[in-house]
């Protein structure tokens, strides 16, 4: 059996190269769908042997099922560009590939996140499980444009074995993606009808801290924890607030009716 790793890209420089030489020995190719990358992602991808493809941003559902459908071999790896593949769970997914007797077709993996330079174990950011190895033709991403599911009528296994999950390198990292996360939250929940109150804003928020800082423990990871906690409650409040602004000047659907009109 041989793996395919795919991958979705924009401006990834500064990680990319880490996330394909965790996976170069075990991928028979690798093949990326970017999104129009300024800075050095092309290059770096080229220097691995990448079957390298640019798109336009359809939402990271369509985006994802883009680079899978451009696989060739039976296994798929799927994999963020600012995710790297631990030693032990290299060896896990090999012994799963080469088991000819594994009837196992979709394996979600636990991504312990990597913010700032530190492993984040507490606050709801140290077990995160999400689908990454299956079989090609075993199902597919839905078309949410942010926080994607993947959707299938089959068994779903667990490795818990390891990817690194280096979410921000650093704080100017964070809010450079920011704005373009929160936004494409926002979207999501304009295209569903979600409503939204002023306790999604001004309350919500302070109960996201307090859930994520307190409850589930996010002190025990330090100064970061605490930075994780409060920024991550800011995220949800502006997010509310682009919703609500969506709402009060249509931004949105007008955004689409010029995207139909060109």
């Amino acid at each position: 059996m041989k793996i395919s790793v795919a991958m979705i890209t924009f401006n990834e420089e500064k990680i990319l190269r880490k996330t394909l030489e965790s996976v170069k020995e075990l991928a028979d190719e690798i093949v990326i769908v970017d999104s129009g990358s300024t800075d050095s992602t092309e290059a770096i991808a080229k220097e691995f042997g990448v079957k390298f493809h640019t798109e336009s941003w359809k939402g990271y559902g369509p985006q994802r099922n883009s680079a899978i459908e451009k696989c060739s071999e039976t296994w798929i790896l799927n994999i963020d560009a600012d995710e790297e593949i631990s030693e032990e769970l290299k060896r896990k997914i090999k012994e799963i590939v080469e088991d000819r007797s594994n009837s196992k077709d979709i394996f979600k993996i636990n991504r312990l996140s990597v913010c700032f330079g530190k492993e984040l174990k507490h606050g709801g950011w140290g077990t995160s499980y999400a689908v990454r190895l299956f079989r090609k033709g075993s199902g597919k991403f839905n078309d949410n444009t942010v926080h994607e599911a993947f959707e299938t009528d089959k068994k779903i296994y667990k490795i818990d074995e390891d990817i690194l999950h280096h979410s921000y390198l650093t704080m100017e990292d964070y809010f450079n993606r920011f704005n373009r996360y929160t936004t494409e939250g926002a979207k999501d929940y304009y295209k569903k009808g979600k409503k939204v109150s002023v306790f999604d804003i001004a309350v919500n928020p302070f109960y996201k801290f307090i859930r994520m800082y307190i409850f589930r423990l996010g002190f025990l990871d330090g100064v970061e924890g605490f930075v994780i906690a409060s920024t991550s409650s800011l995220y949800s409040m502006i997010k509310y607030f682009k919703l609500r602004e969506m709402y009060k000047n249509g931004s949105y659907l007008q955004e689409n009716n010029n995207s139909k009109n060109r």
